[in-house]
């Protein structure tokens, strides 16, 4: 599982660090892409990412194609190299607004990496009491 939040910057080269702890979880090689419900990057491990587009394969071939053709343009599988960075391709980083600094957030089976900027925004925003009545409503 990926928990916690780090601040990383984002080279000129586009290469940023992954914890190692997530390096572990994530594997060798693993999926970068764009998320479609806001300005960030969604992280995957490659048996993550299979489950995540699996119902997609289930839907209409017109629709399955189409939303297939959208995340795979959108995507990069990437492998650390041996100070542990990725390479993030210029047209991710500029979904996600990322100028130099970036927060890599885990989200259990997933991770997030995030402008610094938009992340502390996004926190900020969080409605804690949906939140709450959202985990209540789970039973926790």
């Amino acid at each position: 599982m990926l928990f916690g939040e780090f601040n990383h910057s984002i080279d000129a080269k586009n290469r940023m660090f992954i914890p190692a702890k997530y390096r572990e979880e994530l594997g060798a090689a693993f999926v970068i892409f764009r998320s479609i419900r806001g300005n960030y990057i969604k992280v995957m491990s490659m048996n993550e990412w299979e489950n995540f587009v699996a119902p997609i394969k289930e839907l209409p071939r017109k629709t399955s194609e189409e939303t297939l053709r959208f995340l795979n343009r959108n995507a990069a599988q990437v492998s650390p190299d041996a100070q542990g960075r990725i390479l993030i391709p210029q047209g991710l980083i500029e979904h996600a607004q990322i100028v130099k600094n970036a927060v890599v957030v885990g989200c259990g089976d997933y991770a997030e990496i995030w402008a610094e900027e938009l992340y502390s925004t996004s926190v900020e925003a969080e409605d804690q009491e949906a939140i709450r009545n959202a985990l209540e409503e789970c039973g926790l």
